[in-house]
């Protein structure tokens, strides 16, 4: 099979051929299997070049051309469906010279005339849909297939439950198009159930690459219990054709309207007067990329009065009104050269994929996860693979899934280690679990992890350690475990070559001050199974202790709000361990802090043993400065809102599941203001109960 990568020929005639090939093959992959092979930026590329290759040699350009086609030839399983007004696909622009260039097309189209606002919407990641009610009932629902024939998806349309089925005061024949997609948060429960169903059955899973793709296969079932189960959603974005109704004067009018009648419509629209303005909201939209709970891959700018669009009119391919920014790509293809096993700092055992370096979501990536054993075998990526490799935001890059097209010949699926790489004991994996562990406490990796953690600025903050330091210390033998860095030879680190004897006396004075830490921050340092910061908060609140929590049975543990059995029993088993109880002696002994001491001896304890969820930014306070304030309070900070929760202050931007959970269970909701007075009294403002 010939490679899609650009050609050693200088014959444009026969690279037309083969693009021309690559691009109706990935066509196919994309629209007739819901399974694309390469990602949409790659796909962009190939067509952008076979574009300029038919620009520059007209001679080569045809009508069956991918550049003169809109989507896939509809799936046979499916009715035909003729649609009245012809669904277009959108022409790109990759940048903001090509955004600038479509509009002065548009101006000398109109003799100079300049659109007195433009619409600008989300370009959503999902599959255009077509939905026709006669006399208000849905009648037909449409993919949008080659453009002028789609598939009758009637029967799963009707099972998305954002899609109206019955409209009041509707005309008596209205078409309405929009995009189904999935949203983030469904995608991934829905891959998790994959998971959890193929382990119970003994199966390998089968994992969904995108949500665009299983909400373009969800829809695309035959039976509508399939995509029931899907958690589909929907926004319409364009009113496509209205009788016995009078017409909406502008697109945004248009959207409103639907607004009005049940449509969701969504909220990020907005509608401009100037390309400037558009500019600045497509750059500001693209910050919110990672913000949502769906993907969008891009930014529609449409011309917004319609008497403007049908002037305009369309090319054989795409309305001259309207065109799609597309945001830089998210997603590429490299070479896979080697998979390797990382050690973390608990022991868990990590894959991650060796790549041949590709430019990919604003930094070029060498490496990427692979996650666990288990989703190598889903997604069974092999070495020597052409691999899709993901980046959004500030994610870790991750390995999609191979180019199947693009495997060598004999390659092999890749078995994960038996031994640890670092200090060669054997791996563990218990049952039922998805990690693979190194289980040998004394693996250098691990007691350098250990230490690393105790010292980070969430825990003990130890200045002037460092992972350099650690590493060297560990090496030397000075260190085995976190109690020694409390019984250091200094005389030998003054000895080292890197050392002076300020940088020696800094790293003694940042030991010591770290006795000093709060009782919280000394679990949190300690790397308790189950136990995050928060929860070490609570232990340290709930407790006073260390003894008491040494103490403390899985009952009692279970009782600490936010708790229950499962943090109970891995909290209960680790102080069980005669090891750990030796530790904390041994810190006991050097000093640290064991008990709750109040930071401000003129703080009174106004929140003794109640709780105070905050969600949001404060003005007045950092996140970790809210919490602090409450747990010097004698207060809880747990990081949910229960039945016992005393209330819930919001700041910007607070959390909309525990808002939510808040008002559901009659808990009052306060701002910071009222926070403040909380503090100082310990009694919620009149009104807020």
């Amino acid at each position: 099979m010939a490679s899609d990568s650009a050609s050693d020929s200088t014959d444009p005639a026969r690279r037309v051929a083969e693009l021309r090939a690559a691009l109706a093959r990935h066509v196919e992959a994309y629209y007739g299997r819901d399974r694309p092979e390469i990602p949409d930026a790659d796909y962009d590329r190939l067509l952008r070049e076979l574009e300029d290759l038919e620009a520059a040699h007209p001679e080569l350009a045809s009508d069956s051309s991918p550049t003169q086609r809109i989507g896939g030839a509809p799936n046979a399983a499916f009715s035909p469906v003729t649609h009245t007004v012809p669904m277009m696909s959108l022409h790109n622009a990759f940048d903001v010279e090509e955004l600038q260039a479509w509009y002065e097309r548009m101006r000398r189209r109109l003799d100079g005339r300049a659109p007195e606002s433009f619409a600008v919407e989300l370009k959503l990641d999902g599959l255009a849909i077509s939905l026709r009610y006669e006399g208000g009932t849905l009648v037909q629902g449409a993919t949008r297939g080659d453009g002028r024939v789609g598939e009758d998806v009637t029967h799963n349309v009707r099972t998305i439950s954002d899609i109206p089925k019955q409209i009041d005061n509707a005309p008596p024949v209205l078409e309405v198009r929009g995009e189904v997609y999935m949203k983030l948060s469904s995608f991934k429960a829905f891959n998790e159930l994959q998971i959890a169903q193929a382990q119970a059955a003994g199966k390998k899973p089968k994992l969904y690459v995108n949500p665009r793709n299983t909400a373009a296969g969800s829809l695309r079932q035959i039976s509508a219990k399939v995509t029931a189960g899907r958690d589909l959603s929907f926004f319409c974005y364009q009113l496509s054709l209205v009788e016995g109704a009078p017409e909406p004067v502008n697109h945004s009018d248009a959207l409103t309207w639907l607004g009005s009648l049940g449509f969701p419509v969504n909220e990020h629209t907005c509608t401009l007067t100037t390309m400037h303005e558009v500019e600045a909201r497509v750059e500001e939209l693209d910050g919110m990329r990672h913000d949502l709970d769906y993907e969008f891959d891009g930014v529609v700018v449409k011309v917004d009065d319609l008497d403007l669009q049908s002037e305009l009119g369309a090319d054989a391919k795409a309305p001259r009104w309207a065109v799609a920014y597309k945001l830089p790509p998210e997603e590429c293809t490299t070479k896979l050269l080697d998979i390797s096993v990382s050690i973390g700092p608990s022991g868990q055992a990590t894959p991650f994929a060796q790549l041949e370096p590709v430019f990919v979501g604003g930094v070029t990536v060498g490496t990427a996860t692979l996650h666990n054993e288990d989703q190598v075998a889903a997604k069974d990526v092999r070495p020597g693979d052409t691999v899709i490799v993901r980046r959004a935001g500030d994610v870790i890059p991750e390995v999609v899934g191979p180019v199947l097209s693009e495997r060598p010949e004999g390659s092999a699926p890749w078995v994960f280690p038996k031994d640890c790489p670092v200090c060669g004991q054997p791996l563990a994996r218990d049952e039922g679990a998805a990690a693979t562990n190194c289980v040998n406490f004394g693996c250098p990796r691990q007691i350098r992890g250990r230490i690393e953690h105790f010292a980070g600025r969430t825990a003990m903050d130890i200045e002037f350690l460092g992972e350099k330091n650690v590493d060297l210390f560990v090496s030397a033998g000075l260190i085995e475990d976190v109690s020694d860095l409390y019984r250091l030879d200094f005389d030998r680190i003054l000895e080292m070559p890197r050392f002076q004897k300020k940088s020696v006396d800094n790293l003694r004075a940042a030991i010591e001050h770290s006795k000093t830490r709060p009782l919280g921050n000394l679990i949190f340092g300690l790397r308790i199974p189950e136990v995050g910061q928060v929860n070490a908060a609570l232990l340290a609140s709930s407790f006073q202790t260390m003894e008491r929590i040494m103490d403390a049975s899985a009952q009692d543990l279970a009782a600490v709000e936010g708790f229950g059995p499962v943090i109970a029993e891995a909290v209960q088993g680790w102080f069980a361990n005669p090891q750990a109880r030796e530790l904390i002696g041994r810190l006991a002994d050097a000093g640290l802090t064991m008990e709750v001491v109040l930071s401000d001896s003129t703080v009174e304890p106004t929140l003794a043993g109640v709780s105070v969820v905050v969600s949001g930014t404060l003005a007045g306070f950092s996140r970790d400065g809210a919490k602090e304030a409450i747990l010097a309070r004698g207060g809880k900070s747990p990081g949910s809102v229960s039945k016992s929760t005393l209330a819930l202050v919001v700041g910007a931007d607070p959390g909309a599941s525990k808002v939510n959970k808040a008002e559901a269970l009659a808990i009052p909701v306060i701002d910071e203001d009222a926070f403040v007075e909380l503090l100082e009294t310990g009694a919620l403002p009149e009104g807020s109960a």
